[in-house]
């Protein structure tokens, strides 16, 4: 997996409005624009992208267990809510954003810590206010160990 962290920063607003989700994120895919910022602290990087589709590759942090020892469940909840909320804004034309307006995840099995994980985002419906999406958290086995569903509003920016 690529250190996103020397790569990492934001895109000006006005940028991405000129450009389509898409187009956004094989910009990002191919190194032409930065990993958002949160990809410095959280080693993740997109690894594909199709319209209404995206593959995040990541590694849970040893800062990220909890008292148990284990993973900390807001791990995986922050890899699932990024796939479930770019493969709607994959989706989108120049113009438009989303925010998450609600995401749900279940945990299925403990996450390994140092293990490259794959985390695929695939959207369900996109109308003109609303778009919804599935996402799926695995082991390089592709065993799940998480999934979700999100509803995103859609918005002109």
């Amino acid at each position: 997996m690529v250190n996103t962290q020397e790569h990492t920063g934001l895109v000006p607003v006005a940028d991405v409005a000129r450009l389509s989700g898409l187009e956004f994120f094989q910009a990002i895919a191919a190194g032409d624009l930065p990993h958002p910022p949160m990809t410095g602290a959280i080693p993740m990087q997109v690894t594909q992208v199709e319209t209404g589709r995206i593959i995040w590759t990541t590694r849970a942090p040893d800062w990220f267990i909890n008292p148990l020892g284990q993973v900390h469940g807001g791990f995986a909840m922050t890899i699932l809510d990024s796939a479930l909320g770019c493969s709607v804004h994959s989706a989108l034309p120049a113009g438009r954003g989303y925010t998450t307006v609600e995401a749900k995840v279940n945990m299925t099995r403990p996450i390994p810590l140092g293990e490259d994980l794959t985390c695929e985002g695939k959207m369900i419906t996109l109308g003109n206010r609303i778009g919804t999406s599935e996402a799926r958290l695995m082991d390089a086995k592709g065993r799940i160990l998480g999934f979700g569903t999100s509803t995103c509003l859609i918005f002109d920016i």
